[in-house]
């Protein structure tokens, strides 16, 4: 299975960050008066915001660049090395 935990996460803050942010800019400016006036939900929701793009975008850049051991001379080497040693059994699934 090749679902990277940061593609869930970075959609969950996502969503809430857009979710807060959108509050954030069109709620009553009255319920800032606590806080010194200061928009707390559209602050916090622009930092979760970019927190799940981040998020995404580093799980989407990391399952780009997954490469088997076939792929990379050392691999190859290992590969052959076990095969030559009889180590490697072929009924034994592989992982992906």
């Amino acid at each position: 299975m090749n679902l990277d935990i940061r593609m869930p996460i970075g959609a969950l803050f996502t969503l809430l960050g857009l979710l807060l942010t959108g509050y954030g800019l069109f709620a009553d400016k009255a319920i800032y008066q606590r806080s010194l006036g200061h928009n707390i939900n559209l602050s916090w929701g622009l930092v979760v915001l970019a927190f799940g793009a981040l998020f995404l975008f580093l799980g989407r850049k990391g399952t780009s660049s997954v490469n088997t051991a076939e792929d990379e001379p050392a691999g190859r080497a290992t590969e052959e090395r076990e095969h030559a040693l009889g180590l490697e059994h072929e009924n034994r699934p592989r992982a992906h």
